[in-house]
């Protein structure tokens, strides 16, 4: 029997309509040598405004972790929210697997857009790519707030078993990160969120990983090992930016503890905020909370004359 109906891809169309209509186009950028970034673009950069760049995690593209803050920071902000490589409408025919080179990638696409400086999000693994672009592009990136990003993690803080309680080895990391089959998503969202939808037929959760998690397995699970791979905290380099660390206090993904330890690692920079009674996915859990920090961070602490002068996109004639 031919499948007629898909609820994610139906899904999906709507978050790309709710884009549009917030004001942001789709735009793919041929960097060269093999590499393709998707970026959802202002219709029209507003020079006049500061730019807020907004970097997803694992999952869905970045229409499905981002769809619920959009409108609200459209008035305030020039806002970017790309595909990050091997997810959506990026991807990439190089070897490179680290945040370091997913980080040089978004940079080159704003740098295609025209954008020399920007504020940054990223949430759980977009977190490490904005933390490598504050790191590579200290004059380049201004606010920087990382969202549930376990940055300081330890390659032996999973084969070891410290801090990691729930995932006991990279490759069953890999599996909840990208499942293959109905349990595996309902492990993930057990892990994901602090009280989990309290039904989720298997019929619509195979429909997801067939549209969101099939393309790219094995680049993404690269993705994962290179991550984990030799990762020492005397390699993480201290950024100095002004830096909001938000978390769950029940996350299970990257533990809480790990949270403290990256306020430590940056010092006075940075401020820790721990949102109450939520797991990883804050962004769905908890949006309007979320967003208050975000608020009080990127537009209530600005002050209007740095937005004013922040030197991003194209200069007006």
């Amino acid at each position: 029997m031919v499948k007629c109906f898909s609820f994610t891809a139906t899904q999906d169309s709507c978050y790309r309509y709710s884009f549009t209509r917030a004001g942001l186009k789709s735009s793919t950028t041929d960097l060269g040598d093999g590499t393709v970034m998707h970026c959802w673009i202002p219709k029209k950069h507003n020079p006049s405004k500061p730019t807020l760049l907004l970097i997803h995690g694992f999952g869905a593209n970045a229409m499905w972790q981002f769809n619920g803050i959009i409108p609200r920071f459209m008035p305030k902000f020039n806002v970017y929210v790309p595909d990050l490589l091997f997810f959506g409408e990026s991807y990439t025919t190089r070897a490179e697997r680290s945040e370091s080179f997913q980080a040089q990638c978004v940079m080159s696409l704003m740098e295609a857009q025209n954008v020399t400086r920007m504020d940054v999000f990223g949430l759980s693994y977009g977190g490490f790519v904005a933390y490598s672009m504050a790191a590579q592009f200290r004059e380049r990136v201004g606010r920087v707030c990382l969202g549930c990003a376990g940055v300081c993690f330890e390659e032996k803080d999973i084969d070891e078993g410290g801090v990691f309680k729930v995932v006991t080895s990279i490759e069953e990391a890999a599996e909840v990160l990208i499942p293959q089959t109905p349990e595996k998503v309902r492990k993930l969202v057990k892990l994901s969120f602090h009280k989990p939808p309290p039904s989720m037929p298997s019929c619509f959760l195979q429909d997801f990983i067939e549209v969101m998690c099939t393309e790219f397995r094995q680049e993404k699970e690269e993705l994962i090992q290179t991550l984990h791979k030799n990762r020492k905290m005397s390699d993480l380099p201290k950024i100095t930016q002004p830096t909001l660390i938000i978390w769950g206090e029940h996350d299970q993904v990257f533990p809480l503890e790990l949270a403290h330890r990256l306020k430590r690692h940056i010092g006075d920079n940075a401020e820790l905020v721990v949102i109450k009674n939520v797991g990883h996915a804050l962004n769905v859990e908890r949006p309007k909370e979320l967003y208050k920090h975000l608020k009080s961070f990127f537009i209530d602490n600005h002050p209007s004359s740095k937005q004013a002068s922040h030197g991003n996109g194209p200069k007006a004639d």
